[in-house]
């Protein structure tokens, strides 16, 4: 808990004025004492030092603003006790503090400094700003003491140094100069230097080449980030090009396609309107080679050749069917496959194309012949040029590949 407070100080403390932290196993505790001293304190569940990782900025901004002091002066006390270091970042922090609540924080206390803190502590009073007091103490009590004397206006941000008075000359200068390259990476302000040869110019020396040291690298740094821009912005440029490239060929091909479709249409009226006319005629054949057959039976001729005429108008109504059948069957899908196919093999002529088709549509030779007015031998001759101009070899089928060409 926290320890005995001096008399004649008020202490306002909240439950949940605090922040625990599950890795480090330790809490946070803030209170305010005499009104505007927030002081801080951690509560070890190991009872052993620990490091600090993080300010619980959070925390502090809770309390000021229930203590209603985020517009008028107040004061920050640490309690350093069973802390053995601190991380950068919360190095960075206190800094922070220094330069982002100017000019409403007046001082910042330390007190049971342990022996490794020392010098973290003694870098933050020689980096703090002339208007913040920095006070550094052994007990609770005297901290309270020298902030009340600073509230009193009877202790000045210059007298900071109330436990330790070696903060003063190269001293202090040296470690401010590492905490502006460290924390505040301030690598473009100058190091005063003492004069050549001083016992501690080779130190001054070091901390400044290494502040060179580091403005080379950032440099360097920044220049590899200059290239990785460079490079990604040209990835990107090239990936729009190609982009927009892409885009302008899908549309072409939309556009041809499209293209496609409207002549492939009117194909298809077109075609529609000639299977209208040949499906009349078919059928007007048809009517008049019933009627023939009809007078065929009523006349009284020989029974042989009554049965060939008889025949013969059998068969030329079977043609007619066959022939109706063969032109009904280019639909729309049929046009597009034409077309895919006279694409892919542009040596095939019109007929050679239209008989690929009815290949596909699984009709025989002596069928396709009968429809196109040619001898099955003929037929059998255009099926040997379609086989070469197809590209198949001798025991490759054209409805099977034709087939797996329409799916594919």
């Amino acid at each position: 808990m926290e320890p005995q407070k001096q008399p004649m100080v008020t202490t306002t403390e909240k439950s949940h004025w605090k922040s625990y932290h599950s890795a480090a196993k330790y809490t946070k505790w803030m209170s305010v004492i005499d009104e505007n001293i927030v002081h801080t304190w951690i509560d070890v569940e190991t009872k052993s030092d620990i490091i600090l990782d993080f300010m619980d900025v959070e925390l502090l901004q809770v309390v000021l603003t229930e203590s209603d002091l985020l517009s008028r002066q107040f004061h920050i006390l640490f309690d350093l006790a069973h802390i053995s270091d601190i991380t950068f970042n919360y190095k960075r922090a206190i800094t922070n503090l220094f330069f982002n609540w100017s000019p409403i924080l007046g001082v910042i206390g330390f007190y049971n400094i342990p022996e490794s803190m020392r010098i973290i502590v003694e870098t933050f009073a020689a980096v703090a700003p002339q208007n913040i007091c920095v006070i550094l103490d052994k007990t609770y009590d005297k901290s309270i003491e020298n902030i009340i004397a600073f509230k009193a206006g009877k202790l000045a941000a210059k007298e900071s140094e109330a436990e330790n008075n070696n903060l003063q000359g190269l001293n202090k200068k040296f470690l401010e100069a590492v905490a502006r390259i460290s924390w505040l990476n301030m690598l473009d302000q100058r190091i005063t230097m003492p004069p050549d040869g001083h016992q501690y110019y080779p130190f001054f020396k070091a901390i400044d080449c290494l502040r060179s040291d580091l403005i080379e690298k950032e440099q360097e740094k920044e220049n590899e980030v200059q290239l990785l821009k460079q490079d990604f912005e040209h990835r990107i440029t090239q990936l729009i090009i190609k982009m927009n490239a892409q885009a302008e060929v899908n549309n072409k091909s939309a556009r041809e396609r499209e293209n496609e479709i409207a002549d492939l249409t009117i194909r298809i009226k077109t075609q529609e309107m000639e299977l209208a006319r040949v499906s009349t005629v078919i059928a007007d054949k048809k009517k008049g080679v019933r009627n023939l057959l009809d007078k065929i039976s009523s006349v009284d001729i020989d029974p042989g050749v009554k049965r060939a005429l008889t025949n013969s108008c059998l068969s030329l109504i079977e043609k007619e069917v066959i022939e109706k059948q063969l032109n009904r069957e280019t639909t729309e899908s049929d046009s597009i496959f034409l077309s895919k196919l006279q694409k892919k093999f542009p040596t095939l002529s019109q007929r050679e194309l239209r008989i690929s088709l009815l290949v596909k549509l699984s009709y025989d030779t002596t069928e396709i012949a009968h429809s196109i007015g040619l001898s099955t031998r003929g037929m059998e001759s255009i099926r040997y040029r379609i086989h070469k101009k197809l590209g198949l070899g001798k025991h490759q089928s054209i409805k099977t590949f034709l087939s797996d060409f329409d799916i594919t």
